[in-house]
């Protein structure tokens, strides 16, 4: 197998291996937002609810509060890492996933394993930061 720093993408193999890794995590982001987009929208009866400051949520973390402006703010971030997983998947089907957009360079496995949806190298975003872009 070639070295990662002299090859010009991901072989199919290593590419389904991240499609699982994106896949498992849209699931989970969606079954977030759909219980971010409930709090948010709480269209219950006529109960304490509809005027209650903070509404509960069970998360696997245990229970906690959010009021709906948090929520709200919540789902809104949630929503833009579903599209950026969805865009990460349509570079799998591009085979383009896992090349730097600034360097061209791979990004390595390990980073993409992290943040499947990364377009930058570390050292690209470095860079931009120091010079004040995004």
């Amino acid at each position: 197998m070639m070295e990662e720093n002299t090859k010009t993408r991901y072989s199919d193999e290593e590419l389904e291996e991240f499609r699982g890794i994106i896949n498992e995590m849209l699931d989970k982001a969606r079954a977030e937002y759909a219980t971010l987009r409930k709090i948010v929208m709480n269209t219950g009866g006529n109960d304490i609810l509809d005027t209650a400051p903070t509404f509960k949520t069970v998360e696997d973390d245990g229970a906690f509060q959010l009021s709906k402006e948090e929520a709200s703010a919540l789902a809104q971030r949630q929503y833009k890492f579903i599209q950026n997983l969805e865009a990460a998947l349509v570079r799998i089907e591009n085979k383009t996933y896992g090349i730097c957009r600034v360097t061209g360079k791979l990004i390595p496995k390990e980073r993409l394993r992290l943040v499947p949806h990364a377009t930058l190298t570390v050292e690209a975003k470095e860079m931009l930061a120091r010079q004040g872009k995004n």
